[in-house]
């Protein structure tokens, strides 16, 4: 569904949770913010050169999360369901303040950040929304690994297939429309890993944090969290989820439909890195009238306004 304005939260939103890699407690406030303000993380730990603006260039490492770091070398990490829930909720300006390096991972999803933005509403700015069109078909192929975007008028939308050895997880499809209103099976489903691989993580320094509370482990044929799967396809919904928030840090809602084959959030980064390396891949359009849009979104032009 298109929106014509910017928009913010309505008040201040609080919450605390451990993060999944360092193990450590953050404090985090998410602050409304202006027009054209954009997505910002201040390190409130920090007392200098703490703000870090999340965009596809600032990532610096992208190994099983996506960390984003300023030009002072100051990081954030963890930030994909943030993001996620921001891209599913509309949020397209906003402030958050967090005391440590790393996101609370809550419950491996972007469930609760979700209902915590439905709780407070979002504010309509002055500004209108700015959406960028794909022009032309974009691609990139990493050994087994794929990813590309091609025009879509109406939509961004994702195709998704995941690939495991793993029977439980196995092969899953989806195939996933960011417009529609019911996204609840994609921003639900958790972050998972297999039960064999939890030493070799926590070796190189991660998952400190990682409980059966905040992730969804596999071992053999059997799924080791009570309760088992939310959803049938909770694998490759989750990677659609960590893909739209990756995908929020190029600073647009997208026009375009993507198909993926075993990505992860570093592909999705070297994928934005090489989209917008070439300005006639893409143009922003500028929407002032819904009615106009379908009509004028063929326009190939640099930049387009869609005027009432």
């Amino acid at each position: 569904m298109f929106k014509l304005n910017q928009t913010t939260i309505q008040k201040p939103i609080l919450f605390s949770g451990v993060g999944l890699h360092s193990g450590q407690i953050a404090n985090v406030k998410l602050i409304p913010a202006i027009d054209n303000e954009g997505i910002t993380f201040k390190r409130v730990d920090l007392k200098k050169n703490n703000i870090i603006k999340a965009i596809y260039n600032n990532v610096s490492s992208a190994k099983l999360c996506t960390t984003l770091k300023n030009s002072f070398g100051n990081e954030v990490s963890t930030v994909e369901h943030l993001m996620a829930a921001f891209f599913i909720s509309g949020v397209h300006n906003i402030t958050l303040e967090i005391d440590n390096n790393e996101v609370p991972i809550m419950d491996g999803s972007s469930k609760d950040f979700i209902n915590l933005i439905e709780n407070v509403g979002l504010k309509k700015l002055q500004t209108k929304r700015k959406y960028l069109k794909i022009l032309k078909k974009v691609q990139l192929s990493q050994g087994k690994k794929f990813i590309s975007i091609e025009p879509s008028s109406e939509s961004f939308d994702v195709s998704f297939e995941l690939s495991y050895d793993n029977k439980i997880i196995g092969n899953q499809k989806n195939h996933i429309n960011f417009e529609n209103k019911n996204l609840f099976n994609v921003y639900s489903s958790r972050t998972f890993c297999l039960f064999e691989d939890i030493e070799k993580i926590k070796k190189n320094g991660l998952a400190k944090g990682g409980s059966l509370e905040n992730a969804v482990v596999v071992k053999g044929e059997e799924i080791l969290n009570e309760g088992g799967l939310r959803n049938e396809k909770e694998f490759v919904n989750h990677k659609i989820l960590d893909l739209a928030g990756d995908f929020l840090l190029s600073g647009y809602r997208i026009l375009g439909s993507v198909k993926c084959v075993q990505g992860g959030h570093h592909l999705s980064n070297i994928f934005l890195r090489d989209l917008f390396s070439d300005k006639s891949n893409y143009t922003e359009i500028v929407v002032n009238n819904i009615g106009l849009l379908k009509k004028d979104l063929k326009t190939p032009v640099n930049k387009l306004a869609v005027n009432a």
